[in-house]
This record gives C-alpha cells, sequence and structure tokens, in this order.
C-alpha cells in the first residue's frame, strides 16, 4: 500500500503538482467553528455556504462519495512575478494572479481526471471523484491533513518551502492508500504582516481555539467577485486598483517573499490585449474586443460593452464577478485614481460620464461615486446632467452624494 502510495505522488509530480499527499477521510472537527463564523454573518451574501445541506457533507465525505477511504489533495502553483511598474500605476487594474490566465477549475481537474486514470491502471475498479473547489468539501482542512501546509493567519494554506500561491484540488477515492505525511504544524509565530497590510480590515486574527477569522463582508475578493449589490461606501476608497480579486496577504507574507517561484504552467499566464486564455478555444466566433489582464488600464475596461466582456471573460475565473460587477469595481477603481489628481485625467472622466448612461443601475451608481471622486469642472457638469434625468433611487443617491462632495470624504 504504501509502495503505491509513492507511485501516485511521483505521477502527480509528473503530471504538474508541485505538492501531493493522501490522507483519510475521517470526519472534520471545524463544523462548530464554521456555524459560527456562519451565524456571525461573516459570509455575507455568499448563502450557498450556509445551505444546511451543504453543512452536513463539509461535516462528512461519507455524504459525498459513499465507500470513500482515502483523499489525495494536490496543490497547483500559479505564481508570475509582477513588474514594479505596473503595481505602482492607479490608472491601471490590478487582477488577483489566479485569475489572469485560463480557469484554474478546468486546469487542475483535467489533472486530476488524468491521475485517476493512472490510477485505474493500477487498481481497474477503483471509483473517484475530483473537486477543485466545486462542491461542499472542506479543501483546505483536508489538504492541511494531507500535509501540504498549515492555515496562515490570512486564512491561506501555507506551506513551509512553497508559500501560499497555489490552487487545492482533492481525489476522493475508495481504495485504502497509506498516508503520506503528518499534517504541518503552524509557523507563522509571531508575524502579523497579513494582518497589518490588509487595507479594509477583513483579517482578524484567530479564535481561542487557534482558528484563523476572516470577516468575507470586508474582504476585497469578496467585494469584487461574490458581493452583487453596491460596494460600501465606506469600503470603496481602501480597494484601491484592484477590480478582480486581491493577493496583498499573499503578497507580504515572509514565505512568499521568500519561496514563490514562476509557475511553469503556461494556461496561468496574463494575456495581452484580444487574447484568449492559453489553450482555450472560442466557443463561437468573437466579435467583441478587450485589453487583457496583465495590468489593463481602466479606461480601456470601463468602455466595454458586453461583447467585449464575453471575449475578455471567456474560459477565465473573471467570469464570476459578471458583467455589471466587474465594472462597478473597474468604476470604484477609476475613483480612487482620480482622487487627489491634478490635472484630472479627462479620459478617466470621460470614460465615467458615458458609465452614467449605462443600462446597469450598479454601474451608474459606482460611475457617479467615482465622478464625485474630483470637483473637476468636467466631473460636475457630468454629475448634474446624469441627475436630470434618472429615475433610479439608488443612483440618484449616489449622483446627489457625489455633487454634494460626500465621496471625496474618505
Amino acid at each position: 500500500m504504501r509502495e503505491r502510495t509513492i507511485r501516485l505522488e511521483e505521477e502527480a509530480r509528473t503530471l504538474g503538482f508541485s505538492i501531493v499527499g493522501v490522507t483519510a477521510p475521517d470526519p472534520t472537527g471545524h463544523i462548530p467553528l464554521y456555524r459560527e463564523w456562519l451565524r456571525r454573518q461573516r459570509h455575507g451574501e455568499m448563502h450557498y455556504l450556509a445551505r444546511e445541506g451543504a453543512l452536513v457533507r463539509r461535516a462528512d465525505l461519507s455524504t459525498t462519495m459513499d465507500g470513500i477511504r482515502s483523499v489525495v489533495a494536490v496543490a497547483h502553483e500559479y505564481y508570475h512575478r509582477d513588474r514594479e511598474e505596473q503595481v505602482g500605476d492607479p490608472s491601471r487594474g490590478i487582477i488577483a494572479r489566479y485569475a489572469r490566465g485560463a480557469d484554474y477549475h478546468r486546469v487542475v481537474k483535467k489533472k486530476l481526471l488524468a491521475l485517476l486514470e493512472w490510477l485505474r491502471r493500477e487498481v481497474p475498479d477503483v471509483r473517484g471523484r475530483a473537486y477543485v473547489d466545486t462542491g461542499p468539501i472542506l479543501e483546505r482542512d483536508l489538504a492541511s491533513r494531507a500535509g501540504l501546509g498549515w492555515f496562515g493567519r490570512n486564512t491561506m494554506l501555507i506551506h513551509p518551502r512553497r508559500g501560499s500561491y497555489f490552487f487545492l484540488g482533492l481525489l476522493l477515492l475508495d481504495t485504502q492508500l497509506e498516508r503520506s505525511a503528518p499534517p504541518v504544524d503552524d509557523h507563522c509565530g509571531t508575524c502579523r504582516a497579513c494582518l497589518d497590510a490588509c487595507p479594509t480590515g477583513a483579517l482578524l486574527g484567530r479564535d481561542a481555539n487557534g482558528a484563523p477569522i476572516m470577516d468575507a463582508r470586508r474582504c476585497i475578493s469578496y467585494l469584487s467577485i461574490e458581493l452583487r449589490g453596491p460596494v460600501p461606501a465606506e469600503l470603496r476608497p481602501l480597494m484601491g486598483n484592484r477590480i478582480f480579486g486581491c493577493d496583498i496577504c499573499q503578497e507580504v507574507c515572509p514565505f512568499n517573499a521568500r519561496f514563490a517561484t514562476e509557475t511553469e504552467e503556461p494556461r496561468y499566464a496574463a494575456r495581452g490585449p484580444g487574447q484568449r486564455p492559453f489553450g482555450v478555444e472560442p466557443e463561437s466566433p468573437s466579435v467583441g474586443s478587450h485589453p487583457g489582464t496583465d495590468f489593463p488600464e481602466l479606461v480601456d475596461l470601463m468602455g466595454m460593452n458586453r461583447e467585449d466582456w464575453d471575449a475578455f471573460s471567456r474560459g477565465s475565473a473573471i467570469r464570476r464577478a459578471g458583467y455589471e460587477g466587474f465594472l462597478r469595481s473597474v468604476a470604484v477603481a477609476i475613483g480612487n485614481w482620480l482622487s487627489g489628481r491634478d490635472p484630472v485625467p479627462s479620459a478617466a472622466v470621460e470614460a465615467l460620464g458615458l458609465a452614467l448612461r449605462h443600462e446597469s443601475p450598479l454601474v451608474r451608481g459606482h460611475a457617479a461615486w467615482a465622478l464625485g471622486r474630483t470637483a473637476a469642472p468636467a466631473s460636475r457638469l457630468a454629475l448634474a446632467a446624469s441627475l436630470e434625468t434618472e429615475e433610479d433611487d439608488f443612483v440618484r443617491g449616489e449622483l446627489s452624494a457625489a455633487l454634494n462632495g460626500s465621496a471625496r470624504a474618505d
């Protein structure tokens, strides 16, 4: 049994997984902590996390797969180093590294299924199911038990020689494999770099049991991806130019500073203007265009229509934000770029002025807030003209607040 586990680990590494471990499908002890997190409403609008049936499945893997006897956990690294001149340019949007290329769900699952096929040559009647962040399973808990890392204060799984820039995948099996490695001890020590760096205060430290706590409602990743309505006004200035996801708590982690290495997976590379993710064919002839995912210009993103959005998000995790939700985040980023800037970039004001006529009230309202971040005459003219014709109550409120200067009072 040990020899089979060793051969499986070798095959997983051949497929590109940098870390692999095996653990038993024992029930987790995290459910009481998870329920308390839900009770405090820290999951925000992610109601799927609180469904009772999903909680039952998270508590006991046998409710997901009958006859399960082993769990294989794998890590697939995605890190790309940013260029300093891009990072410091507020006119460009920052997309979290994991979403700049092809959708990781497809990439990792395909590799997991290839690993399952290899195992079937060893054990012909084995049954298995592959999961990549797509089911009610506590992936990080299982990966931690399989020796892939410990829970950092930023809630990420951190490996002592790999850092945390990796996707997790799980293979549930009905065959017995020997556990490959013990859990990794907590190496965070007294470090609180991630807590201090989080601009919105989403990271709350550890509870009495040592578990890291996050208030998702304040996390930039949640605000730019999962939240469907308006971003709370007090949090908008804190988002900077992060338009999809956020890497801040990983960027400041000492283990990433020391050990993060460039991924060898070409499908995770950022895309240039008009490019589809590596290896993704179009579902239909595309007539849209887009500025790419490698620190794209905010003004160019703000001008995307639905056809452009389809070309931009096809085959990408970015699609989860939705067209209106993504433009909402872009508008917030432009507003933060405009704040305190003199002279005011005319192209940005023009793009926001056009966004005031967008079909979506969500986009129009955040465009109004963004224009209100500057007292430039062109911004005020656009806001006043829009207020004369706007009928949506939410947008009218944003227009009035912008004209009154409320958006400039951070």
